[in-house]
């Protein structure tokens, strides 16, 4: 599929992974219309100082709501759906919150594709949804996992789209990024936890478990995954990741950033911050051979260049960022 002067929605658009797809697509030459959650500020978060404001069809509504998603999506031909809640933490709290947007909130946008027979959805899955490895690299034929709610609540939204495909012969792809990073990431995610607390001339560097492993992608590598696989055929009905192969652990992550910004600062274990035992996910190293089969996909940044990107966006923009706290 060639997606230039196509009609794109991009639910969850005003977030992090959301801002620089809508972006991205606006650069290729798509008709841009982005699904942010309506608030009473009229606020479209990352989209509000974008250099592309202008070049975007801004849609105010609900995932949550079918009436909302669906007049959105009327005269759509793509729709990539990433509205998410998707911190862990805040999953412990209200388990409930996930259910109702991340699998009603995909059932909303799969029965309204059904309905106006869209040409092609892509449902954003996560990495999270495999728990601790039980082998590596991680293809998508490992077993699912739901070690947290947020776990739980993808893998359901991921089934559900499934059904959706096999019942409905629907055009429906699966993608599933590892973890993603980069600039606009909350402070929620740990890269800029560290960074944060790092530019702030913090001593000590308050940190969960150290131990497990994550395979970062880049934001702007995970977007192009995204654009790649939806330009191909061949992906329609499939599950695939999105990942580099490579693998880190927190604690050396830390390291790394703290020789880049301030060598004298101490990695110390907040307790509060440790997931429950059973629910921590200790390793995730992603295989991007199906990706690379399909598609022309490959990673275009190392972590280092990655990094070095994200400190860069913080530096300018440390203000919006609740350093003092611990971001759930």
């Amino acid at each position: 599929m060639n997606l230039k002067n196509k009609k794109v929605l991009v639910t969850g658009a005003g977030g992090f992974i959301g801002s620089h797809l809508a972006e991205k697509l606006v650069e290729i030459g798509v008709n841009v219309k982005a699904f942010v959650r309506y608030n009473s500020n009229n606020n479209w978060g990352w989209l509000e100082k974008s250099k592309y404001t202008n070049e975007i069809e801004v849609y105010k509504g609900d995932i949550r709501d079918y009436d909302s998603i669906r007049d959105a999506m009327k005269g759509v031909e793509v729709v990539f759906h990433l509205a998410a809640l998707i911190g862990i933490p805040y999953s412990y709290i209200s388990p409930l919150a996930y259910i109702k947007t991340n699998i009603e909130g995909t059932y909303n946008v799969l029965q309204a594709a059904r309905d106006l027979e869209t040409s092609r959805i892509l449902i954003t899955s996560t990495s999270e949804v495999y728990g601790t490895a039980k082998y590596v690299p991680i293809d998508e034929k490992h077993p699912f996992q739901g070690q947290s709610p947020y776990s739980a609540s993808k893998i359901g939204a991921d089934r559900l789209a499934e059904s959706f495909y096999r019942s409905f012969n629907m055009p429906i792809t699966i993608v599933r990024p590892f973890n993603t990073y980069g600039p606009r990431q909350s402070a929620r995610a740990v890269i800029p936890t560290i960074i944060t607390q790092l530019l702030t001339g913090k001593e000590e560097i308050k940190l969960g478990a150290l131990t497990p492993t994550r395979d970062f992608n880049y934001v702007k590598d995970t977007i192009n995954g995204f654009i790649e696989i939806a330009k191909s055929d061949k992906t329609i009905g499939e599950e695939i990741n999105i990942a580099t192969q490579k693998e880190i652990s927190i604690g050396q992550l830390a390291e790394e950033l703290i020789r880049q910004i301030n060598p004298n600062a101490k990695i110390v274990c907040d307790e509060k911050r440790l997931r429950p035992e059973k629910s921590e996910v200790n390793r995730l190293l992603g295989s991007n051979e199906k990706i690379k089969k399909l598609t022309n996909w490959k990673p275009q940044y190392t972590l280092e260049q990655g990094l070095t990107e994200t400190i860069e966006f913080i530096k300018q923009n440390l203000d919006r960022y609740k350093v003092d706290i611990y971001n759930i």
